[in-house]
């Protein structure tokens, strides 16, 4: 069984930026909408955490981990590899700073299919043919 949970989504204000006026989903949508792209990868069992943060929090794990001195709108932390564990894998953490963000439904997708290995830096563009299929399918 896939469990994941939705941390600061009754936190949002948008009041400008890429954000403003965005039409935030219910967590119960964000869940389903990340289990729909993890299920794709034949993924079954595993956590995700979706974490919305503000643009100040996005900047700092941006430079953090990818040395890029300015907020994004999506990142993902791809935890537990292939090994065993006591309780549910750890499929890892997908952080959204919806000030960024255009669509928080395709941000959450996107940073799923990045948990499940999907890297459209690498590929041939199926990642991000994937990630418009299952937001169509979604809506």
């Amino acid at each position: 069984m896939l469990e994941i949970e939705v941390i600061g989504i009754e936190g949002i204000a948008l009041e400008g930026g890429r954000g403003a006026g965005l039409v935030v989903p219910t967590a119960a949508e964000l869940e389903r909408l990340c289990a729909v792209a993890i299920a794709s990868a034949g993924i079954e069992e595993g956590h995700v955490a979706i974490e919305l943060v503000d643009a100040e929090r996005m900047r700092e794990l941006n430079r953090e981990h990818r040395q890029v001195d300015e907020p994004t709108d999506v990142l993902s932390f791809a935890v537990d590899g292939d090994g065993a564990s006591a309780g549910p894998r750890e499929l890892g953490d997908i952080v959204i700073c919806p000030e960024h963000t255009e669509d928080l439904r395709a941000a959450v997708i996107h940073g799923a299919l990045h948990l499940t290995g999907m890297d459209h830096e690498t590929d041939d563009g199926e990642m991000l043919a994937l990630q418009a299929e299952l937001l169509r399918w979604a809506q």
